[in-house]
């Protein structure tokens, strides 16, 4: 009985009072409606402001069609790109030891600390015309920076984290011994992957990919 009683007192004293929780609660919310569904909200708004003809009448533009088969071909190269490094680079860590284990982990996590800003001037400074490559690439005629070669590196330095951040900790929690008893049954390291590990992180996987 006292041992019930002072499990009921030790829960109470962790739980939070009614209000605080509301008031969590309701800052949560206001800052997603503040941030996230007002601006969508607004750009639906706008885009629909003159009626669906003027909407679809914008679509047929060249401008338009050229912005949408840029960002087709971009997510074309890099997403395939960050899947198979994704894949690898959860492979490596979670089931290898190595030296610069570490700095591979720092470098996956180095575009989340990094701002979008700070890495397109990095690029500037590297691929611009007065950067350091930039002179080799004027003499050669190869346009980076403001190109599709430009816009393709600035997407893979700011996406590639997402496959491989997703993938670690589960294959961190799974553990190794499914894939070492199929080794260990004579089966090879590609099999064991698509039939062993593939099927465990598919849905990891997936989720990786449409961020």
């Amino acid at each position: 009985m006292s041992a019930a009683i002072s499990t009921r007192v030790h829960q109470s004293t962790l739980e939070d009072a009614n209000w605080v929780r509301w008031t969590l609660i309701t800052i949560s919310l206001g800052f997603m409606v503040l941030f996230l569904c007002v601006p969508l909200v607004l750009v639906i708004i706008q885009a629909f402001s003159k009626g669906f003809s003027a909407y679809f009448s914008a679509l047929s533009q060249p401008d338009m069609q050229a912005a949408m088969r840029l960002t087709l071909l971009t997510a074309f190269i890099t997403v395939p790109l960050n899947t198979v490094f994704g894949v690898a680079a959860a492979w490596a860590i979670t089931r290898f030891e190595f030296r610069g284990k570490d700095l591979l982990i720092t470098l996956i996590d180095l575009p989340f600390s990094v701002s979008p800003v700070i890495s397109g001037l990095i690029f500037v400074l590297m691929f611009g015309a007065q950067g350091w490559f930039g002179s080799w690439f004027v003499q050669h005629d190869i346009k980076i920076i403001f190109a599709v070669p430009g816009i393709v590196l600035a997407t893979l330095f700011i996406t590639f984290p997402f496959v491989a951040r997703q993938l670690i900790p589960l294959m961190q929690e799974m553990g190794s011994e499914e894939e070492e008893a199929a080794l260990s049954l004579g089966a090879s390291g590609l099999k064991t992957f698509f039939l062993i590990t593939l099927p465990n992180i598919k849905w990891a996987l997936l989720y990786g990919v449409l961020l």
